[in-house]
């Protein structure tokens, strides 16, 4: 039988007991998008909608384990990391995918949308200094590019200079994500060495958006391993996550989760080709 030749993404988070964020949240974007997903836990997490409760971390080197069996063995055609927890596991993670030819994600995951601390403060240098340099596309929300620059970030022109200033420090591109800033719309800046383009789309107010991030960066993921540029990913991967906002299933007491399975990834790789596409790039600097 001859083999299929499927995209493939290894995702390295952490676990989130409810299911709407981390390794669980990853795992179901890529499925609804097509692409096989292996994993690496770097932590389990006891959390649910209204917080987290508790946090262990894996033992880095059985982080090292779990990376060295999936590459080893199954491939990986794009690598999207996420919350790492500390320093020893950074420089693990780091070490094993350095010389990887695989198409590197990094979301720099740092504090929980409930506002529980996922990365110690101390770690964070070492992230900058381990895992930036060999990241393709790092993915920042405003609390974390605030963490990752020093510069304060009020508004679209903030988002780019901080973009730009990650690419000075190294980092290959940046899409530095505007959820947390205020306004009608959500505005999404990618810097390249190309410049920057700006992307916009029409505000959900709701309070199910836990695992916004971690589910954007594993459509990224996805939709590079199919074999769209960086900007065709990043549009089709903001309306899939517009859509699964739309369609949560209100689930929880707190911030529920995204609707990962019922959003026709079909008609958004559709609809992103399209000029007239809300999610489109607004403008290049």
């Amino acid at each position: 039988m001859d083999k299929i030749n499927i995209p493939k993404v290894l995702i390295i988070a952490g676990s989130d007991s409810s299911g709407g964020a981390g390794i669980q949240a990853d795992i179901k974007t890529c499925a609804a998008f097509g692409v096989y997903s292996s994993t690496a836990i770097t932590a389990i997490t006891a959390q649910n909608t209204l917080g987290v409760q508790g946090i262990m971390n894996i033992p880095s080197e059985f982080v090292r384990e779990q990376i060295k069996s999936v590459i080893s063995d199954v491939g990986a055609d794009v690598i999207k990391i996420g919350m790492l927890g500390n320093s020893d596991i950074i420089e693990v993670v780091a070490e094993e995918i350095e010389d990887s030819n695989a198409f590197i994600i990094l979301d720099p995951v740092m504090v929980a949308s409930t506002g529980s601390i996922l990365l110690e403060e101390k770690s964070i240098d070492c992230l900058k200094s381990t895992l930036l340099p060999i990241a393709d596309l790092i993915t920042p929300n405003v609390p974390e590019a605030e963490l990752l620059t020093g510069n304060k970030i009020n508004d679209v022109d903030d988002l780019v200079r901080s973009g730009e200033f990650l690419l000075a420090q190294n980092t290959f591109s940046a899409l530095m994500k505007g959820g947390h800033l205020k306004g009608e719309s959500v505005f999404d800046v990618l810097v390249t060495n190309e410049g920057a383009n700006i992307m916009s789309g029409p505000r959900i107010y709701s309070r199910h958006t836990h695992g916004t991030g971690c589910t954007l960066s594993s459509g990224i993921a996805s939709c590079y391993a199919i074999g769209a540029s960086i900007e065709e990913a990043v549009i089709s991967s903001r309306e899939f996550v517009y859509e699964a906002i739309k369609s949560a299933p209100k689930i929880g007491q707190g911030k529920g989760p995204l609707n990962h399975g019922l959003v026709d990834t079909n008609a958004v790789a559709s609809q992103s080709k399209n000029e007239n596409n809300p999610f489109s790039a607004l403008k290049s600097l």
